[in-house]
């Protein structure tokens, strides 16, 4: 598991940011990939500059490095689906993936509306059934581009185990809120991605903050027992990556290699519980009247 320090907000510093990272953690570009898919985090309305959504800079600038690495012609395609209260429609607009889109000749789908065939794994002795979309399902090379991210719920924090939830194209997806650890893992069993790269460049906490952070590895639960770390939270007492490393998927142990891991704990801008709680509160009223505006509830 790899960190490095972004050293500027640019593409260029951000791709050589990303490029050290995959470095340290001897990443090998595969010459025989032609079809890139990257999931990254796009919560809702909320634009990068919030912390709550990967930057498309960082995005872009993967893309250029893998299409130096690999090959200039390769496929690179953002996918993302719909949710109970947001629309890809509307998110890839208002948030730069359009204009990102169309400057980096990247595509973008939204999982949602996509070709789909059934999958089912099992977690913990129950069984979950899915939708597997085309583009995930086709890809040659799957990148996760998760967020570091506070919940008041029980999974405490959420970052590359949890962005996944976002490949389901069902768009209703509270309806998996009753089991949503086992769900998160199951999804995870059934959309195996290959690279997990953590845009830490801006999080969110108690504000907004420029961490200057990339992360890497191929191991979902290792990263986001790092990205814990990061934020103050012991990741042995996260019961879904327990959960996640018990049914194969990684492990909560990690080496980081790079910059060490305490530089941007230190940085980090950690919550309080009535900072969480406040902080919740008004994500829910906002989310509630950005539903009304758009027409999703």
């Amino acid at each position: 598991m790899a960190l490095a320090k972004l050293r500027g907000d640019s593409v260029e510093a951000i791709k050589e940011g990303v490029s050290e990272c995959l470095q340290l953690i001897n990443f090998e570009f595969r010459p025989s990939v032609q079809n890139i898919v990257v999931k990254p985090n796009l919560c809702y309305y909320w634009d990068y500059s919030t912390g709550e959504t990967t930057d498309p800079r960082f995005v872009a600038a993967t893309a250029e490095l893998l299409r130096e690495k690999i090959s200039p012609g390769v496929r690179v395609t953002v996918v993302e689906s719909d949710a109970s209260a947001m629309r890809c429609k509307h998110v890839f607009k208002m948030l730069g993936y359009e204009k990102m889109a169309r400057d980096w000749g990247i595509e973008l789908v939204n999982l949602s509306e996509d070709e789909n065939r059934p999958a089912e794994v099992t977690v913990a002795g129950q069984t979950f059934r899915f939708k597997m979309p085309k583009a995930i399902a086709e890809a040659d090379l799957k990148i996760n581009m998760p967020k570091i991210k506070y919940t008041i719920e029980s999974l405490r924090i959420t970052c590359a185990l949890k962005n996944i939830f976002g490949c389901n194209p069902y768009p209703r997806k509270f309806r998996y809120h009753p089991r949503l650890e086992e769900t998160i893992v199951a999804l995870n069993k059934a959309m195996k991605f290959d690279l997990n790269l953590i845009d830490g460049n801006i999080v969110s906490g108690t504000s907004p903050r420029r961490l200057g952070l990339a992360m890497a590895s191929t191991d979902p639960v290792a990263i986001d027992a790092a990205a814990a770390c990061i934020a103050g939270i012991n990741p042995r007492k996260i019961r879904y990556l327990k959960l996640a490393s018990s049914e194969g998927i990684g492990s909560v142990e990690f080496v980081e290699k790079g910059e060490p891991l305490r530089h941007f704990a230190v940085a980090y801008p950690r919550k309080s519980l009535r900072r969480k709680l406040m902080g919740k509160a008004y994500n829910v009223a906002i989310r509630a009247s950005l539903g009304r505006r758009l027409g999703l509830e």
